[in-house]
């Protein structure tokens, strides 16, 4: 797997905007065990604990009762974006999506690591209005094109106000560089596995197509010490603390989602004469369910 930097991007947003007060849902016990159902008995369906469907007047910005919008730039990964508020560089479309919107554009003379900004983008987090142990999280999203992209849907360890990042956990659910139009990476980062030394694994499409043809469902299968992604349904990886080569496993306990587009870094590398813009993550629904 490339040697690459996600983690970094988060550091210099987390005190601004990851304050973690959400209330978190009860953990099943790890080493609980269920009594067999009786023959015949209905199976339990999942529940929903978290929906958005991004149903919407077209302009309109994300429910604020589900979303923060985090603003900023981010030094520690040399991305080159800064994310703005409102609905700026995050809409719905009043087509059931929501649209993040990167450009090469500043209106609002946003200053960053490495000067005057280049560009604009969005990122969305649930911290503070949900939380969640276990379950199944999924989205159905078109990612952008071209190289120095960078969309990620993934989640991080409620506690991370208190402990920090990597003992808090993360879940990559999905990240894209766009110089890989055929592939997505689904990763896990703890204490000990975080950064170039997560882990993780790629699912890359067949016949060359490109994830920004068209819409994919992006999920994992999160359970007592176990997590599970998949692409459309397709199983390509489970990861138990047998992986984590005897280092903590962070993934017991409840986590908060993330949505953004970066642009630029060290992983996918800087937009060039070949990148167009605008370019845009399109989000059909992000759905958690207990199972």
């Amino acid at each position: 797997m490339t040697v690459r930097s996600s983690w970094r991007r988060r550091a210099s947003l987390y005190a601004a905007s990851l304050a973690c007060c959400a209330a978190s849902l009860a953990a099943t016990p790890t080493g609980a065990s269920a009594a067999p159902a009786p023959v015949g008995a209905p199976v339990k369906a999942a529940a929903a604990t978290f929906t958005d469907d991004f149903n919407g007047a077209a302009g309109s910005a994300v429910d604020g009762g589900k979303w923060q919008i985090e603003t900023g730039d981010n030094v520690n990964n040399h991305e080159r974006q800064f994310y703005t508020a409102g609905n700026s560089n995050a809409a719905l479309d009043g087509q059931g999506n929501l649209v993040i919107t990167a450009r090469k554009e500043n209106p609002g003379n946003y200053q960053c690591w490495y000067g005057r900004c280049e560009y604009t983008s969005a990122r969305l987090n649930t911290s503070g209005k949900f939380t969640q142990t276990y379950g199944h999280v999924e989205a159905r999203m078109k990612v952008p094109r071209g190289q120095g992209m960078w969309p990620a849907f993934w989640m991080l360890g409620s506690d991370i106000g208190s402990v920090g990042w990597p003992a808090s956990g993360e879940i990559d659910v999905m990240e894209n560089v766009g110089f890989e139009p055929s592939t997505v990476h689904g990763t896990l980062h703890g204490p000990g596995y975080s950064g170039s030394g997560g882990i993780g694994a790629a699912y890359t499409l067949p016949g060359g197509q490109a994830f920004a043809d068209g819409f994919h469902t992006f999920a994992v299968d999160w359970a007592p010490n176990s997590v599970k992604w998949s692409v459309d349904g397709n199983v390509y990886q489970t990861r138990t603390p047998a992986d984590v080569g005897g280092n903590q496993w962070a993934f017991n306990k409840p986590f908060f989602l993330i949505l953004n587009l970066a642009v630029g870094g060290y992983w996918p590398g800087d937009p060039d004469g070949s990148t167009s813009f605008p370019q845009q993550l399109v989000v059909d629904y992000v759905h958690v369910t207990t199972q």
